[in-house]
């Protein structure tokens, strides 16, 4: 009787585990099919990727400002390299390097699949080291800057991998980067490739045309970088723009970088100052104030204002002064600009009121970006009515309480310019695909509506003067 319980348990014992296999094979088939078929995939194939041309940046003349160039790389693969000093011997006198220099690259690569071994090598280098079991010979790009560091701040720059990471380079750089392609190969055990089984080829990338004149560029950068130098300025940036249209001719940001060699630019240099540095303006916005209140009517073109001989004060705005202890009497608003009076503004700012004022820098742009097509721009700061103090009301008027960069102020003289109506700075000219067809040309918006009225943009513009 206990034979034939223990004959049971064993037979139950030996249908349980069965019944497991079944299920676990069951699971394998149906559950983890997708799986298993990646896996063997990877092992029977090897991919090849083929990087795409980055596409280029010319000015608006059509001369390169960015381009890529392509390049061969020798490289060795380790892991298959049975004698390594033979090799490196063989290799010597083809790439031009001594036996030690190719040993150390070899041993002390990281990857076992790959070890650089000369970067840029000529036709026939490639074909003669591609000789070699365990050598092998790849292309890849190289980012070319023509005008180097003359626009390099409008351009920006791209890392090793060829990623946009400053000025039109990161602003474009989905358009301009282009897709990669990938060439798969049925693969034998030591991962060398048999035969092709799929290919997927790459697409290049797109080409970005700019406002910028390089000419233009080039003696507004002449001009700024002598006035830099005389000064001993921390830093200097420079706008030229057409103010019809906001198109931008040229613009310099000092001090710059080289961005054929970034990586031994100072990290600081990166940033536009044009568009991302802040500053209290000053004088330069009194043309502006006096615009707002012409054309709001609080003042004429024709009436004097005392200038309190130099002294002005009172409860709530405390004292002002003028620069260089000047004493001005009555002065009309053409002289107000011309000797550039502060206590003359500030009775102006008081005319106005806080809330016209407000809105009249507002509608010239100040306290919010341009929206110029490149990253990192400022806002500027202009605070609100019910932050004021007051003070504030006859100080902003002579540039003081207030921040704004280089990008908006262009941007308010040119609404002068352009006879009061509004103007929106651009960059970018037209984008076109990689086989030169425009995909978008970049028109300024229509002439419509007016921040002031023409009489006083054209009397701002030139009776001071």
């Amino acid at each position: 009787m206990k034979s034939v319980r223990i004959t049971i348990f064993f037979s139950l014992l030996l249908i349980t585990a069965f019944l497991l296999l079944v299920a676990r094979c069951f699971y394998l088939q149906y559950f983890r099919t997708s799986h298993y078929l990646s896996v063997c995939n990877r092992q029977q194939q090897s991919y090849n990727i083929q990087k795409p041309q980055r596409g280029v940046i010319l000015d608006c003349r059509g001369r390169i400002l960015a381009a890529s160039n392509k390049i061969q790389t020798i490289f060795v693969e380790p892991r298959v390299v049975t004698d390594t000093e033979s090799l490196c011997y063989k290799l010597a006198p083809i790439v031009n390097l001594d036996v030690e220099t190719i040993y150390w690259l070899i041993s002390e690569s990281k990857n076992p699949g790959y070890a650089k071994i000369k970067v840029g090598a000529a036709p026939k280098q490639c074909l003669d080291a591609g000789k070699f079991y365990g050598v092998g010979v790849e292309s890849d790009w190289r980012r070319h800057y023509p005008a180097g560091t003359l626009t390099a701040d409008v351009v920006g720059f791209t890392s090793i991998d060829n990623r946009g990471l400053g000025g039109i380079e990161l602003q474009y750089d989905r358009h301009l980067a282009g897709s990669a392609g990938q060439n798969i190969f049925l693969a034998d055990a030591g991962r060398r490739p048999i035969r092709l089984k799929q290919q997927n080829a790459a697409k290049d990338g797109g080409g970005i045309i700019l406002t910028i004149d390089t000419t233009i560029q080039q003696f507004a950068h002449q001009e700024l970088r002598e006035q830099y130098q005389s000064y001993q300025a921390e830093s200097a940036v420079a706008i030229v723009a057409e103010p019809k249209t906001g198109a931008i001719l040229a613009m310099i940001s000092l001090p710059s970088f080289d961005p054929n060699n970034i990586s031994s630019a100072d990290p600081d240099t990166f940033r536009n100052r044009a568009l991302t540095d802040q500053f209290e303006p000053g004088s330069i916005l009194k043309p502006i104030v006096t615009a707002i209140a012409l054309d709001a009517g609080v003042i004429n073109q024709t009436e004097k204002i005392f200038c309190e001989n130099g002294n002005y004060h009172g409860k709530g705005f405390g004292r002002i002064g003028e620069f260089n202890y000047h004493k001005y009497g009555n002065l009309s608003v053409r002289e107000i600009l011309i000797k550039s009076s502060n206590i003359g503004m500030a009775k102006i700012g008081q005319r106005l009121g806080s809330q016209r004022l407000y809105k009249g820098l507002t509608l010239f742009g100040f306290g919010r970006k341009s929206g110029l097509d490149l990253p990192g721009e400022a806002y500027g700061l202009l605070r609100t009515t019910d932050k004021w103090t007051g003070y504030s009301v006859t100080r902003i008027p002579f540039g003081q309480e207030i921040s704004v960069t280089a990008i908006q102020i262009v941007r308010a003289f040119c609404i002068l310019a352009n006879g009061g109506r509004s103007v929106h700075p651009f960059l970018v000219k037209a984008i076109v695909d990689n086989d030169g067809s425009i995909l978008e040309l970049k028109q300024p918006p229509p002439p419509v509506g007016f921040v002031i009225s023409p009489e006083v943009a054209k009397w701002v513009v030139t009776e001071p003067m």
